[in-house]
């Protein structure tokens, strides 16, 4: 809340109760030893209802498993937002525009989520359903008050699946309010010079129209897991249980196209398996059995 009334002191014109608001806020957050949640402020109202969802995760970098390179860009993100005033006082602006891309269930999402809590802000889903409409015009118009909301209160803003808004001009499947809605999203990015956090997600990049890719601060892409990834999400989920000597190259091998999400979903699979069973740890072939079950799910040879 404070965080807010600063940045309309900001937007008024009154720079130094803003700079002074910020210094208190820091100053308080450095000698603060209890952990802190965002205040929440109530779900959207008037004409955003039914446009943006709010939440207020609580998510630590280190309940992601991403690749080391993904995780510095992030990083990077958050050491940027934190030193905001710093940036703006030498004529930069810290990176705000992110463009998320990679298979589904990679971490895309609570990469979101974890920028929303680590920087103490709202994070506000933007529901496609509520957004694109059949009738001519309407959904640019829905588009424009997301982004009037931008500005009117920081948070992170989430478009999850945004191919649906930002597919390439020219398919042979294109119609012209495809088009406009292109076209406006596109225009909206580039006017956009509020305070939040703007996040894009998809799991179809090659679908994105490539005017869209410049409109970003960063592309991240995120990979399906590595080995050593695949170890860290199953030692991660099975953290609370005891484990015998795993033999990591077979596990590994089950796991072959899986993603991170699958990966935790058959960790846990195969402990409550062990638990239900009456066993006192869990060992190889229940991990390749739930990692091959996934894949039979999923249809995966």
């Amino acid at each position: 809340m404070a965080l807010q009334v600063a940045a309309s002191a900001a937007r008024s014109g009154k720079a130094n109760l803003a700079q002074e608001l910020r210094a208190l806020i820091e100053q308080w957050r450095k000698g603060s030893s209890r952990a802190r949640k965002p205040i929440p402020v109530g779900q959207p109202r008037g004409d955003r209802e039914g446009l943006l969802s709010v939440s207020y995760p609580d998510v630590s970098p280190s309940d992601l498993v991403l690749l080391r390179s993904v995780r510095e860009q992030l990083q990077r993100v958050l050491v940027e937002q934190r030193q905001y005033d710093e940036l703006r006082s030498h004529g930069f602006a810290p990176t705000r525009k992110l463009l998320l891309v990679g298979p589904s269930g990679t971490g895309k999402t609570l990469s979101a989520r974890m920028l929303a809590s680590q920087l103490h802000l709202p994070l506000f889903t933007i529901r496609l359903d509520g957004l694109i409409t059949k009738y001519m015009g309407e959904t640019a118009a829905k588009l424009r008050i997301i982004f009037d909301a931008m500005a009117d209160v920081r948070g992170v803003y989430l478009f999850d699946e945004v191919d649906a808004l930002a597919g390439e001009r020219g398919r042979s499947n294109d119609v012209g309010e495809i088009r406009r809605v292109l076209n406006s999203f596109l225009q909206f990015l580039e006017e956009d010079d509020s305070e939040s956090v703007l996040v894009a997600a998809t799991n179809h990049p090659s679908l994105l129209d490539k005017a869209l890719f410049r409109r970003f601060d960063v592309v991240v892409s995120y990979q399906m897991p590595t080995r050593d990834v695949v170890k860290a999400v199953i030692q991660r989920r099975l953290a609370g249980m005891k484990v015998g000597v795993l033999d990591w190259t077979q596990i590994a091998h089950a796991a072959k196209a899986l993603s991170h999400s699958d990966i935790t979903l058959a960790a846990e699979y195969a402990a409550k398996a062990v638990i239900l069973q009456g066993r006192k740890s869990v060992q190889t072939r229940d991990l390749v059995a739930a990692l091959q079950g996934r894949r039979a799910d999923l249809r995966i040879s």
